[in-house]
């Protein structure tokens, strides 16, 4: 039986999608200078040159050879740039980089394999696994942006990049949310892509809470640091302390200390450190400063129950409403490198009042990354969620500046180890 194939406006739309990610992808690579291409800016993380080979790589796989039974004549390095997940055994890698290929046979690799994977969307009966290599590639731009912003700023071509003068702090204060239900995930009847640990869809019930308006700014974690918040041990989880003991960590890694005065690391630049910009640190830290104020990180259903709940009991599809993400909305998309005040844009806060929910930072949850009732995993990607169903990874919430506007769905979950510091995550916190 001769196979239906995806009607011309689908594939028109999935190739559209393709191509501006990888054009996001390859501004990327194109901002690292030549000599650094093998450079390792993150030690836990894999060199720079792996991800230039395995985003077409992981198409090629899941695509090409997984769908349509093709062989590429490149198994070697079908392989090598086969698995993007960076090393999770606790030791750190160990290869150089005359280990890996040539930037330019590289470089050919992925030409053919972007035109034999447009050539199968023509043959195509089914959207799925283009979706998947779409947000795969939309996630790794914003991953490769935190790699890139560890990198030495003379190791990377400069871009114009606008930097919030305004020193003033926000004004802060906690919004009360009523008891209600939290719809988390996505129905399989919806007709939407979405990744294996959305499904499925359920309901929470969520007690009354109060949340912080904003995230945490920089102002606001700074009088943690002053106060001896890094010293005092009853602030931090066991592991916590144990990580701050072994690290030396004083101050979260994206500040820099000059003196008596304070400097933010940006991804071009140290400027002196925004007061009304949110904080960016790891879950640990998050949770140290929580402890501090009396109060703790929300869960993912408060989480939900805040940014996308209403008075009346209805559900939005954005903190905003049900109309699709705009600039005025939130920092997020790729507009802009770094972050905004937390107030910034009001047009963005949900039913209740709470503002910055999507975009200017991830957001720490203390609730650890696992299963919704009825997960299944995609028999073509079957480690992308359950390898990480470990106990030691958090989800995450909302988006950055860096995060692309397919992924800002209310049901799409983020996660990390609680330890990493190199990403663009803040927090808010519940209690009094």
């Amino acid at each position: 039986m001769a196979r239906t194939l995806l009607n011309a406006q689908l594939r028109w739309q999935l190739l559209s999608h393709l191509r501006n990610a990888r054009t996001l992808t390859d501004d990327l690579f194109r901002l690292v200078q030549p000599d650094a291409l093998y450079d390792r800016p993150i030690p836990e993380r894999h060199r720079i040159v792996f991800y230039l080979g395995h985003l077409e790589a992981f198409d090629w796989n899941l695509i090409c050879a997984h769908s349509f039974g093709m062989d590429s004549g490149q198994k070697e390095l079908d392989r090598l740039f086969a698995f993007g997940i960076d090393p999770t055994s606790g030791d750190l890698p160990d290869d150089q980089p005359g280990d890996w290929p040539r930037e330019p046979e590289i470089r050919q690799y992925n030409a053919k394999i972007r035109a034999t994977v447009d050539r199968c969307l023509d043959r195509a009966s089914g959207d799925q696994l283009f979706w998947v290599a779409i947000e795969h590639r939309l996630m790794h731009a914003e991953t490769l942006t935190y790699m890139l912003h560890w990198l030495p700023f003379s190791k990377k071509r400069v871009e114009r990049f606008l930097v919030d003068a305004d020193t003033r702090s926000a004004a802060t204060r906690q919004v009360e949310i009523p008891a209600g239900i939290a719809t988390l995930g996505i129905s399989r009847d919806a007709g939407r892509f979405g990744w294996d640990n959305e499904f499925n869809a359920h309901e929470v019930d969520v007690p009354a809470f109060s949340i912080d308006m904003h995230k945490v700014t920089n102002a606001e974690y700074l009088e943690f640091v002053r106060a001896g918040g890094y010293q005092e041990r009853s602030f931090w989880s066991e592991a916590g302390w144990q990580w701050i003991a072994k690290t030396g960590i004083q101050h979260p890694k994206f500040w820099v200390a000059r003196g008596d005065r304070w400097f933010c690391r940006t991804m071009f630049a140290e400027v002196p450190l925004p007061a009304a910009w949110p904080v960016y640190v790891s879950h640990a830290e998050a949770q140290a400063y929580a402890r501090w104020k009396g109060k703790s990180l929300p869960t993912e259903a408060q989480f939900h129950r805040a940014a996308f709940g209403a008075p009346n009991g209805s559900e939005r599809l954005y903190p905003w409403g049900n109309a699709g993400p705009e600039r005025q909305h939130g920092n997020f998309d790729f507009y802009r490198w770094n972050p905004t005040r937390v107030d910034a844009h009001p047009a963005g806060q949900s039913a209740f009042g709470v503002a910055g929910l999507v975009g200017n930072g991830w957001e720490w949850t203390s609730t650890k990354f696992g299963p919704f009732p009825g997960f299944e995993a995609f028999p073509f990607y079957p480690g992308y969620s359950a390898n990480f169903f470990d106990g030691e990874h958090y989800v995450m919430k909302g988006a950055s500046s860096r995060t692309a506007s397919l992924l800002l769905r209310r049901s799409f979950r983020n996660w990390f180890q609680p330890f990493y510091p190199n990403i663009y995550a803040g927090f808010r916190c519940v209690g009094n």
